[in-house]
């Protein structure tokens, strides 16, 4: 016989089946996340072979997603991203709160620069592109405005990791230092001295070579307290323009846009606690 459960009281879950709610949000999320940049529209197969969920449940799932404009269809029946969930992500504080505040101040240096101008802040384990501004002919990057990079090989990232609190920076680097070795596995007692050198220095210098050479200046954005909030950089032709002069415009673009920060809650760092 069925225990009875007091009124009030959520009833107990049998076994580990999750919630029927909890379910649907992460059938959801799995639907939505099988867009990237390569797939901005996929066809309600695709869809259910990239989720591999049942056709039937890819196709209810879609369809309510579609009513809440969350997905839009196309006339041949393929699905894409809709404009919904724009509006609702322009409502987050953490990545779009610090654009609206930095971007006069990234304006300013793009036309200093005539280069591709990076903001970024640390989301977990990687860096989130949260604004780019480029120049027409700059040398064409990979990163977009939604995407992310890696931590420990790029100029924002960099700075973000030099600048996480201290266990948050340890748990990345053991992580970093479980890879399998290879010719792409960090050096993670380089990347602690080079860390070291960006917490002294104030900035980050990382020279790539792939898919094409270039160079990326980045600074810490600073908030109350001196928590980092962010990253800015500016990416450069290797050789074509001397990286050390980028590297005062950026440092000074920096303090500004830190000055503004340190008037208000750094809600760009998911590691700042409100008080």
């Amino acid at each position: 016989m069925a225990q009875a459960v007091p009124p009030g009281e959520p009833a107990p879950r049998r076994g580990r089946r999750p919630a029927r709610g909890d379910a649907v949000v992460d059938r959801a999320f799995t639907l939505l996340g099988a867009f990237d940049p390569t797939r901005r529209t996929l066809s309600l197969a695709e869809l259910t072979r990239l989720t591999g969920m049942p056709r039937s449940t890819t196709l209810r799932l879609a369809k309510k997603l579609v009513g809440t404009g969350a997905l839009e269809r196309g006339d041949d029946g393929r699905y894409a991203i809709g404009l919904r969930l724009l509006e609702i992500a322009s409502l987050a504080p953490r990545g779009h709160g610090l654009r609206a505040l930095a971007m006069p101040f990234m304006e300013d240096l793009f036309h200093i620069t005539r280069q591709h101008v990076l903001l970024a802040v640390r989301d977990g384990d990687e860096a989130l592109l949260v604004e780019r501004l480029s120049v027409h002919n700059a040398d064409p990057v990979l990163y977009r405005v939604g995407g992310r990079m890696p931590l420990h090989s790029t100029g924002v990232g960099l700075v973000l990791l030099a600048g996480a609190p201290p266990a948050e920076q340890e748990r990345i680097l053991e992580g970093l230092s479980a890879q399998p070795a290879g010719p792409q596995a960090p050096d993670v007692t380089e990347l602690r001295r080079i860390l070291a050198d960006v917490r002294r220095g104030g900035f980050a210098t990382v020279t790539l070579s792939t898919p094409w050479p270039r160079t990326s200046v980045a600074a810490p954005l600073l908030g109350p307290g001196g928590v980092v909030c962010g990253a800015l950089s500016v990416v450069l032709p290797s050789g074509t323009v001397d990286h050390r002069t980028m590297t005062p415009a950026v440092r000074t673009c920096a303090r500004a846009i830190s000055r503004e920060l340190r008037s208000g809650p750094c809600e760009d760092n998911p590691d700042h606690k409100r008080r």
